[in-house]
């Protein structure tokens, strides 16, 4: 028996195919080979044809099967999906799309997002929706109606991008209580579509589908889904989540004290609670987790940090070049102690950060030496800059009540470095899990949960590959640097709002 899992990205679809009896992926394949186009008809705005993401899932589809001859398509029992957040794809009563997906960059409706936190109430919305509206896929319907009423008017259906991929499979609409949380559009409270919202925006609720589990026997390929993709009538589709969920779903990162990280151009922090949370100062978004149910109602806590690896990548480009690796990099940090004798960075030159309130800090370096630092103090202090800014936002997770208790991550990225991880092991003193593997990979095994062959998910990710772990270690070295560069950054912070 196999599966099949899908991760629907804004710069490439990737497929993988998963033999059901061990977990091991036996191909995993990218469509287009180059980036997917993001269009931006004005500043700020960012949009993609959804018929294209489908014509490259049938592409991905049709490559893994020609891979694999001896596969026959009636043992493919199972589905996944997973998708960029956030997104808004409109069709009409024939299923046809109405005009590009407003995707998660896209950044036109910040405005009447700001707006409607206000006027529904701020506490209000924190209670009921974890979140603010702000630019969100409600927010982004609401621009829709108010500056495109044509468009609007043809709507049948609202869907987030994996909804409409598996719309495309199977022609049923249909979407998740997980999904329509990281829209703004479901009321943890009331445990229900968020009518709040949909009345403040004037949002008819018959334009959200039917809501099914997100593991469970969601839909049928239909003959049309089977035709366009090669796999055959009847397949299921049998799980579908967010980039960000399914990223801790991939890593098992599932319930609550478990936290799944990245560490790539920009990092994120995706935490477990087991009850619905929220932070007063909204520097976090809460989504429900993938195995949210209203008696075990797990939420998903998400923090961004903009400035990471772009910051490490960067320093790389002008101290080194590209002919210079990152284990050579980490080789010439290592030979510098805890701390880079007192250089100190900063890494948030990627835009407003929404852990400091939207203040836009800038990048910075601080107490350089010329006598004293050299190239390899600043990859050090660059390193350390980056894995002490994660650690801040792990604690603004503790802060507002999550206990920190394994973090679990994927092995392509910041934390390949051994001193970035042991750096967050010892001062979070968790213990990092470092696994082989992919979202799309995470999609396939938890379809075979959707579908029964596994117990639960747990279950599906059983044989997960864990290829390191970084146990904390006690160390003074380490939280004295920590708390000089947290005393410097409230200076900065400081600074900023004179």
């Amino acid at each position: 028996m196999y599966f099949i899992g899908y991760d629907i990205g804004s710069s490439s679809i990737k497929a993988a195919l998963i033999n059901a009896d061990d977990g091991k992926a036996l191909s995993v394949v990218q469509q287009p080979t180059t980036e997917m186009a993001i269009h931006a008809e004005q500043d700020g705005w960012a949009e993609q044809d959804p018929e294209v993401w489908w014509q490259h899932v049938c592409t991905a589809t049709r490559k893994l099967l020609h891979d694999h001859p001896d596969i026959e398509t009636d043992l493919i029992k199972g589905i996944g999906i997973a998708y960029q957040m956030h997104g808004l794809v409109l069709v009409d009563k024939d299923g046809n799309v109405i005009r590009p997906s407003i995707i998660w960059c896209d950044s036109r409706a910040v405005d009447l997002g700001r707006t409607a936190f206000q006027r529904i109430g701020a506490n209000r919305c924190l209670e009921h929706l974890l979140n603010s509206p702000g630019n969100f896929t409600a927010s982004k319907l609401r621009w829709v109606r108010e500056n495109e009423p044509d468009n609007y008017e043809r709507i049948h259906k609202i869907m987030l991008p994996g909804d409409y991929i598996a719309f495309k499979f199977s022609g049923d609409y249909n979407t998740t209580i997980s999904g329509l949380s990281e829209g703004i559009l479901w009321d943890f409270k009331k445990k229900q579509v968020a009518d709040l919202v949909l009345d403040h925006y004037q949002i008819a609720r018959s334009l959200i589908p039917d809501i099914v589990s997100s593991v469970c026997v969601q839909s049928k390929v239909s003959t049309w889904g089977a035709k366009a993709t090669g796999l055959a009538v009847g397949t299921t589709i049998g799980y579908r989540a967010g980039d960000q969920p399914n990223n801790a779903v991939a890593l098992k990162a599932l319930y609550p004290g478990e936290v799944a990280a990245t560490g790539g151009t920009s990092g994120v922090v995706y935490g477990v609670v087991g009850e619905p949370i929220f932070d007063p100062k909204s520097r976090v978004n809460g989504f429900a987790h993938v195995p949210y149910t209203e008696n075990n109602p797990n939420i998903g806590i998400l923090l961004c940090i903009n400035g990471a690896g772009i910051m490490y990548a960067w320093m790389r480009n002008q101290l080194a070049g590209q002919e210079v690796s990152y284990e050579q990099l980490e080789e010439a940090a290592s030979q510098v102690a805890v701390g880079s004798e007192g250089l100190t960075i900063f890494p948030f030159g990627n835009g407003a950060e929404r852990m400091f309130e939207n203040q836009n800090l800038g990048a910075q370096i601080q107490n350089l030496q010329l006598n004293r630092h050299d190239r390899n103090h600043l990859v050090r202090a660059a390193l350390e800059g980056i894995a002490f800014s994660f650690v801040y936002g792990m604690d603004i997770l503790k802060e507002i009540g999550m206990d920190i208790n394994i973090i679990r991550v994927g092995n392509d990225n910041l934390f390949q470095s051994d001193i970035f991880s042991q750096t967050i092991s010892n001062l979070t003193g968790s213990r990092i899990e470092i696994a082989q593997t992919t979202g799309a990979i995470g999609a396939a095994l938890a379809a075979g949960a959707g579908v029964g062959y596994y117990a639960s998910l747990e279950d599906a990710l059983q044989h997960l590959d864990i290829i390191r772990q970084v146990e904390p270690e006690q160390s003074s070295a380490f939280t004295s640097a920590y708390g000089i560069w947290k005393a410097q950054l409230k200076q900065l912070l400081d600074s900023k709002s004179l």
